[in-house]
């Protein structure tokens, strides 16, 4: 007898193949990949099981609801979650969400040919960028426009399309780090372009750029420390006065202003974000910045400026290499149709009504779900105040008023909060909370109200698999 006994007890993979339930997930998936995740499921109670013949037997739903999980999970790596940390650009989690729209113009183009690079109206080839180009004039008043996959691309680009082999000046205190350990130096060495640093990390005078002029020099770098901020004994100068000292030498004024805002009130509610319109106003000969952070678009680097500056990056042959795609453009263009009526795309731009949602209404959501959760599921749910950030390397020093459910650990774990967190972050759909003092705070400045059932699914499957017996003992990663 022994060990054996107990594996004896489940059922064979060909019986569970069997089962009524598995029968679609066969035609849709195919009948190796359904038994793949059939055998993980006995595996895994193989080892939970034992032989103790007193332990009770998993029964087949329970064996073909978790291969059915299995199966989900492993049809795909990337899946949507629920982001409950109140980081609206939660960059782990994908940024920006887009707007319905955008989703629509995605879906209409994905799986049909599109005049992506044809004139409909000569008939010969066009510029895939002419849709979103006209738009973006409209928007912030450059008498042209492009797009490439992100800003850091953007950056690279421009620098070596209008400074490759000659000085660029930048400010110390703008030379930035952007994430995954990218750095402004690097990208400059990547462009061909060389830097000249002037002033130094809190002050820097117009007079530091006019004594760093010299015959090797290109262009002006103002870029906007989107991610820091350095505050107390300091000094930049005005964009519209580095502009005037470029343009005096015969050099190019670029302005990368990194997360940006596209014109005033274009993310409602952000007050002193430099946005790209006001660059082009002051004169900027190219202005950058990034499609999905404050515009709340697809993730692109956005180009704007004067006709000159453009062409030269637009027959430059790296933006080939870095142009977007269809879809991309597709979204790109819907999001931008939406901005252009900044009161409408209040309500359809997710990140901007995310923004602009009164703390007072979140506050009453939050209420209402804890009661939910105290009554139905006997959880040590309330409501509380908690502090939203738009993140992303946007307006990092602006807390935004918002309001949270702060949940108790259910069950006695070892783990506490951090596991009861860690529990939510595994299951399906996965929900990706904060960890405050004892408790898991669900914040709802990142949760619009329609994924609030998914939520309340997500709890509710896991205080079910807790109190579960039919799996004997508790998995690794359930609380």
């Amino acid at each position: 007898m022994g060990e054996a006994d107990g594996r004896r007890r489940l059922p064979p993979v060909d019986a569970i193949l069997s089962e009524n339930e598995l029968t679609e997930p066969i035609l849709r998936h195919g009948r190796l990949a359904v038994r793949r995740a059939v055998r993980r499921v006995l595996q895994d109670l193989r080892e939970n099981l034992g032989a103790a013949s007193s332990q009770p037997l998993p029964d087949l739903p329970f064996i073909v609801s978790r291969s059915l999980e299995i199966l989900e999970r492993d049809r795909r790596s990337l899946r949507p979650a629920i982001n409950a940390t109140g980081i609206l650009l939660h960059t782990g989690l994908g940024r920006a969400p887009i707007a319905e729209e955008a989703i629509a113009a995605v879906a209409e183009v994905a799986g049909v040919y599109s005049n992506l690079e044809l004139d409909l109206d000569s008939g010969v080839r066009g510029r895939r960028t002419s849709g979103i180009s006209g738009l973006l004039r409209e928007l912030t008043g450059a008498a042209a426009a492009t797009a490439v996959n992100n800003n850091a691309g953007a950056t690279v680009l421009a620098l070596r399309a209008l400074a490759s082999g000659r000085e660029v000046i930048v400010s110390r205190g703008q030379l930035v780090e952007i994430g995954g350990s990218f750095r402004l130096p690097e990208i400059f060495e990547v462009s061909g372009a060389r830097l000249r640093e002037v002033g130094t990390t809190n002050k820097t005078r117009l007079s530091d750029y006019r004594a760093a002029i010299g015959p090797e020099t290109a262009a002006i770098l103002r870029v906007h420390p989107s991610n820091y901020r350095i505050v107390g004994f300091t000094e930049q100068p005005e964009l519209v006065d580095l502009v005037e000292l470029a343009h005096a030498h015969g050099l190019w004024a670029i302005d990368d202003i990194g997360s940006g805002a596209i014109k005033p009130g274009c993310p409602p509610g952000l007050e002193g974000e430099p946005t790209a319109a006001e660059a082009i106003a002051a004169g900027a000969d190219l202005v950058l910045f990034s499609g999905d952070k404050l515009l709340g678009g697809p993730q692109s680097g956005i180009m704007v400026g004067g006709r000159e500056a453009i062409g030269r990056i637009e027959v430059d042959p790296l933006m080939r290499a870095l142009r977007l795609d269809k879809l991309t453009l597709a979204a790109l263009e819907a999001t931008l149709r939406l901005a252009l009526d900044p009161a409408h795309a209040r309500h359809r731009i997710p990140l901007w009504s995310m923004i602009a949602t009164p703390a007072s209404e979140l506050e009453s959501r939050a209420r209402a779900l804890a009661s939910r959760l105290s009554a139905e599921w006997g959880l040590l749910a309330s409501a509380v105040a908690s502090e939203a950030y738009i993140g992303g390397g946007s307006a990092p020093i602006l807390p935004i008023e918002s309001a949270a459910i702060a949940i108790a650990p259910p069950f006695p774990i070892a783990g506490g909060e951090s596991e009861f967190a860690a529990a939510l972050r595994t299951g399906d759909p996965p929900v990706v909370a904060r960890v405050r003092k004892g408790s898991v705070l669900l914040d709802l400045r990142t949760i619009p109200p329609d994924q609030e059932p998914r939520l309340l699914d997500a709890i509710r499957t896991l205080c079910q698999d807790r109190n579960s017996p039919a799996d004997g003992r508790d998995r690794p990663g359930s609380i």
